[in-house]
Formats: structure tokens, C-alpha cells, sequence
């Protein structure tokens, strides 16, 4: 089972000022300050533990 689904992190990025920057194929860019983020979507699948933290790394944003 997932961790979080692609939604919540797709709304946490644009809740922290990231905008949808292109999606190729199952993965979706988003950008703020020059920094890019990318996030999976696999489907229903959600996105897992490990790969959550490191977007929530990538994107500068401290988990509250």
C-alpha cells in the first residue's frame, strides 16, 4: 500500500507556491524558485515512503 496519494502531494507542492511546470509520461514536474520537483504518478499506486520524503527534500519543505 501507498503512502500518500499523488494528490496530496500534488496539492502540498502547490500549497508551498510550486506550479506545474510538464508532465512526461508518468512524471510530473513542478517548479518554484528555480528548484524542480518531480513527482510520479503511477496510477492508484500513490507514491511510497521513501519517495515522499525525498520530493518533500527536493521541494525544501519541512513536514509538519
Amino acid at each position: 500500500m501507498s503512502y500518500k496519494s499523488v494528490k496530496f502531494v500534488i496539492d502540498l507542492l502547490k500549497k508551498n507556491g510550486f506550479v506545474f511546470k510538464s508532465q512526461k509520461g508518468s512524471h510530473i514536474k513542478f517548479e518554484k524558485d528555480g528548484r524542480i520537483v518531480v513527482v510520479p504518478n503511477h496510477g492508484s499506486k500513490g507514491v511510497e515512503k521513501g519517495t515522499y520524503y525525498n520530493i518533500l527534500k527536493q521541494a525544501g519543505i519541512e513536514e509538519k
